[in-house]
C-alpha cells in the first residue's frame, strides 16, 4: 500500500476521480489544504450528496499552500513522520507547488521548471515559440496601452488571456481598441484568483486561431510520452470562449488526428514535461494544428470518464500511478462503447435556480451515462467561463460516433426554470452547443518594457 500526498484540488470532477483512483489503487492519501471550508461548502457540488472524497482522507492537514517558504519545510517534515510515496493534486493552481514538493522530498514528478512553464500562458507561448512548436502569433503586455499598440501589428479580431487563470475566466475575443481596452480593464480589477494568490499583472495577447478545436490526452513516463486518443469540443458562449460539449474520440479524419497528436508530443518534449498526464489543446487551423495551451493534468469536464467508457483506460488512475514512478495501465480494454460525449447546460440568463424541467425523461433514456444537475436555489448568471455549468448530460454510443448527437438531443430537453427580480419563473432555454466542423485535410519574466509581438 502506497501513501500519496494531495495538496489541494478542484472541488468537482477529478477531485472525485482521484481519491476513488488512490482507492481504488489500494493505497491511502493525507490531504492538506488551506481552507477546509472550502471543501465542506463544496461537499454537495453537482448536486452529490455527503461529504466530499478528499475528506475521507487518513490524514487532514491544514498548512498554508500558498506560501511555498513555509509549505515546503512543512511537508517534509511531516514526511519525515507519514513517509509519502508520491504527491498529486487536480488544481491548477497547486500543480507548481506539487512539482516543487515532489522535488524537495525526493519523489516522482515532472520538473518544477517545466510545469510552472505550462501552468504560465505567456512561458509556454515563448518555449514553444524557441522550440518551433506551432502556435498563435502572441504580445506580452504590461499595460493597456502597451496592448493596443501590439494588437495593431497582431491585428483584430485577436484574444485576450490572463496568463494565470483558468477555466477561460476572462478570456475574451476582442474585435477593436474599445473591446481591447474593456477585456484589459476586466483583467486588471480581478488582481487575485480564487484560491487567494496573486495573479500577474500582465496581459496575453494572441492572435485569434480558426478551426475546429480538440485534445490530446496523454501519459508521460520512463522518457516516453504515449498518447491515449484525441478529443474533440464544441465552444460557444462568444465573445468568451466556453467548453460546451466534448466526444471521444474525436470525428475528424486520421491525417488531422495524427498531426494533432504529434503536436501535442512535441509540445510536451519542448516542456521538458515527465512523470506527468497532460491534456493539450489543439486549433486545427487550415495552415496546420496550432497549440492553444498545455495542461500538466488529466483533462477536465469529464473528459477522463469519456475516455474510459471508450477504452478502459483509466486517466485518473495513470496519474496516480506515475506519480508513484509506477508504470500505468494504457492498455485498451473492450468496452462495447464505440463514443461517449457530454453536453454542458448553461444559464441564459440572470436569477435564481428554481429547478431543471425535464430531468426525469432524459433520466430514462437509453444510452445515458451520466446526467448531473445544480440545484434549486442556486444563483445563476449567463456563463462567461467554463465555471458556470447547470450541469451535463453523458451518452454512449455502442455503434459509432452518434454520442455527440445523442447528448445535444437530449440537452434540448433540459429546460433551467429561474426566478428573476423583473419577471416570475418561466423555463430558460438551453444553450445548444453544434458540432464542430470536420476538417477536410489536414524563471518568471518581469514585465515587457514594450509590446513584443512574437511569432
Amino acid at each position: 500500500m502506497a501513501h500519496l500526498l494531495v495538496v489541494e484540488s478542484w472541488v468537482g470532477s477529478m477531485s472525485r476521480l482521484l481519491p476513488r483512483a488512490i482507492r481504488e489503487g489500494g493505497h491511502e492519501f493525507t490531504f492538506v489544504t488551506r481552507d477546509l471550508h472550502h471543501y465542506l461548502r463544496g461537499a454537495d457540488a453537482g448536486g452529490r450528496a455527503g461529504p466530499h472524497p478528499l475528506l475521507a482522507a487518513r490524514n487532514i492537514v491544514t498548512a498554508d499552500t500558498n506560501d511555498l517558504d513555509e509549505l515546503l519545510p512543512h511537508l517534509e517534515r511531516l514526511h519525515g513522520v507519514l513517509a509519502f510515496d508520491g504527491v498529486v493534486s487536480s488544481c491548477d493552481y497547486y500543480l507548481p507547488a506539487v512539482a516543487r514538493t515532489a522535488e524537495r522530498l525526493g519523489l516522482p514528478g515532472p520538473a518544477a521548471e517545466a510545469v510552472e512553464a505550462a501552468c504560465r500562458k505567456d512561458l509556454t507561448r515563448r518555449v514553444l515559440a524557441e522550440a518551433g512548436v506551432p502556435g498563435p502569433r502572441y504580445a506580452l503586455c504590461a499595460d493597456t496601452a502597451q496592448a493596443a499598440s501590439a494588437a495593431r501589428e497582431i491585428g483584430y479580431p485577436l484574444v485576450v488571456k490572463p496568463v494565470d487563470l483558468c477555466a477561460g475566466m476572462l478570456v475574451r475575443e476582442v474585435r477593436d481598441e474599445h473591446e481591447l481596452e474593456a477585456a484589459c480593464r476586466a483583467l486588471a480589477a480581478f488582481p487575485v484568483n480564487a484560491r487567494g494568490q496573486d495573479r500577474m499583472p500582465v496581459v496575453l495577447l494572441e492572435e485569434l486561431l480558426t478551426g475546429p478545436e480538440v485534445s490530446v490526452e496523454t501519459v508521460s513516463f520512463d522518457g516516453a510520452t504515449h498518447v491515449v486518443g484525441v478529443t474533440d469540443k464544441s465552444i460557444g458562449g462568444a465573445p468568451a470562449f466556453i467548453e460546451t460539449g466534448h466526444m471521444f474520440p474525436a470525428d475528424i479524419a486520421p491525417e488531422p488526428e495524427r498531426e494533432a497528436a504529434d503536436t501535442a508530443v512535441a509540445a510536451i518534449r519542448a516542456l521538458g514535461l515527465g512523470q506527468v498526464v497532460c491534456h493539450t489543446e489543439i486549433k486545427l487551423t487550415p495552415e496546420g494544428p496550432r497549440v492553444v495551451e498545455v495542461n500538466p493534468r488529466p483533462g477536465g469536464n469529464r473528459i477522463t470518464e469519456l475516455v474510459r467508457h471508450v477504452t478502459g483506460v483509466d486517466l485518473a488512475a495513470a496519474c496516480v500511478d506515475v506519480a508513484l514512478g509506477r508504470t500505468p495501465d494504457l492498455a485498451p480494454h473492450p468496452t462495447g462503447v464505440r463514443s461517449a460525449a457530454i453536453a454542458f447546460l448553461l444559464p441564459r440568463a440572470t436569477g435564481t435556480l428554481v429547478g431543471i424541467e425535464g430531468a426525469d425523461e432524459v433520466r430514462s433514456r437509453p444510452g445515458v451515462l451520466e446526467l448531473t444537475l445544480a440545484e434549486a436555489g442556486r444563483a445563476v448568471r449567463v456563463a462567461t467561463s467554463n465555471n458556470e455549468y447547470l450541469g451535463h448530460v453523458m451518452t454512449a454510443d455502442t455503434g459509432g460516433r452518434g454520442a455527440r448527437e445523442a447528448a445535444e438531443r437530449l440537452l434540448t430537453h433540459l429546460r433551467p426554470v429561474l426566478e428573476t427580480q423583473d419577471a416570475p419563473s418561466v423555463p430558460s432555454a438551453p444553450s445548444v452547443p453544434s458540432a464542430p466542423p470536420v476538417p477536410s485535410a489536414p524563471s518568471v519574466p518581469s514585465a515587457p518594457s514594450a509590446p513584443a509581438v512574437l511569432a
